[in-house]
């Protein structure tokens, strides 16, 4: 499973890299800020979304602090997605959040 930090992303954001993230936080987490521009599909949610999302574009997933997000990202791996889990997840998130 491809792997990065939330300082990385940070970076690659910071870039004006174009990165499509997915955050897998539950609802009420959504509601003390999420990156800007991610998009947000519950990790309850995922297993039933998650096959809506663009098969030839490239996700980073992530969570509270990376287990979650890890588990969708495998999800999206075992079928055909390119998927990077973020492995320390919002906690260690320093940039931007609306």
């Amino acid at each position: 499973m491809k792997e990065m930090t939330a300082n990385q992303l940070k970076e690659k954001l910071d870039a004006a890299e174009h990165v499509n993230v997915i955050d897998v936080r539950e609802e009420e987490e959504i509601a003390t800020g999420k990156i800007p521009g991610a998009k947000h599909i519950p990790l309850g949610s995922f297993v039933n979304e998650f096959n809506t999302l663009d098969q030839d574009a490239s996700y980073v997933i992530i969570c509270r602090s990376g287990g979650r997000s890890a588990m969708a990202c495998q999800l999206m791996s075992l079928n055909g997605y390119d998927a990077c889990n973020v492995v320390d997840g919002m906690v260690a998130w320093t940039g931007d959040m609306e």
